[in-house]
């Protein structure tokens, strides 16, 4: 009897020893299909893929070649490491850097040494005209790869806002001269504000932009004409070199070897040139371009001035 007694015990103590095991074992496995992974894990798994790609490591940004490859191979957008800019980012991503200021000379000047200095601001005053002028020079622009402002008339504008919307079209930066082209220096503040503020309501409402350039008519502005474009947020100019193309006349011979030797007599580092929208001076434009990229001088990109004097 005392050897059964000890068999049973012994059986009774392996069967207990064999479920203790047995239940271990079950609530391991229990904890290992429950048990969080590590944090950096979770959470990237709760994201969303590009979310998650951007836990571990910084997406590499696309080189343009890569990004035309994406989408000549037609990769889905859903594949791409980069997250698409949005309109607004875009446009102060490729924000032109203000490498230049205006002088009391009305001259252009580098903020910083080292910064090319031997340019020079292109400017048309008294349009828009005509079509047929306005893609021609913005053709000889683009050929030179050059910017310039285009001074324009309020009572231009409103006879025909197509020219407006096509100078905009090609590139061209609007600046504010005035709705009458009338002499300001000698108007009251209130005729100043109408004239130069009616100019920027019918270009901001045509282009969607207001102008930030401003130049009196005649130069003549005077210090209420300064004041009106400080309150406009516009930066005030007249020239530095006049092409005198405006005097010209159709019947004058040589018309382009003398705009040309106008501007180069009287040409400098920095110089702010004025000519019009006028049929020899487009002429003439493709010709003085060379003759000053000639020269050494390269055309500053109006975009890249501050709007404050110094």
């Amino acid at each position: 009897m005392k050897k059964v007694g000890k068999a049973i015990s012994a059986l009774l103590l392996a069967a207990l020893l064999l479920s203790a095991c047995s239940s271990g074992n079950n609530n391991g496995d229990l904890a290992q299909g429950s048990t969080a992974a590590p944090a950096a894990t979770t959470e990237a798994s709760a994201l969303p893929a590009s979310d998650a790609a951007s836990t571990t490591a910084p997406a590499a940004t696309p080189s343009p070649a890569t990004a035309e490859g994406a989408e000549a191979t037609g990769t889905p957008a859903a594949q791409s490491t980069s997250t698409a800019i949005p309109p607004s980012s875009e446009a102060a991503a490729a924000e032109i850097p203000l490498l230049y200021h205006m002088n009391k000379n009305y001259d252009i000047v580098p903020n910083v040494e080292g910064t090319n200095k031997k340019v020079v601001l292109l400017t048309f005053d008294d349009g828009p005209k005509e079509a047929e002028m306005i893609n021609a020079l913005m053709d000889t622009l683009d050929k030179h790869q050059a910017k310039a402002i285009f001074f324009v008339n309020g009572y231009r504008v409103k006879e025909h806002p197509e020219l407006l919307e096509l100078l905009h079209e090609r590139g061209g930066i609007i600046g504010n001269h005035s709705w009458d082209h009338i002499v300001l220096k000698d108007k009251s503040l209130g005729e100043v504000q109408k004239q130069i503020g009616d100019v920027q309501t019918i270009v901001k409402d045509i282009t969607g932009e207001a102008p930030v350039f401003f130049r009196p008519p005649h130069g003549a502005g005077g210090d209420v004409g300064k004041q009106v474009a400080a309150e406009n947020g516009m930066l005030y100019m007249t020239w530095s070199v006049g092409s005198l193309d405006w005097e010209m006349k159709e019947k004058d011979t040589a018309k382009t070897e003398t705009l040309i030797k106008n501007v180069t007599d009287q040409l400098h580092s920095g110089s702010n040139i004025l000519m019009h929208e006028l049929p020899w001076t487009v002429e003439a434009l493709d010709t003085l371009l060379t003759t000053l990229e000639g020269k050494g001088y390269s055309f500053v990109d109006p975009r890249s001035i501050e709007l404050k004097m110094r």
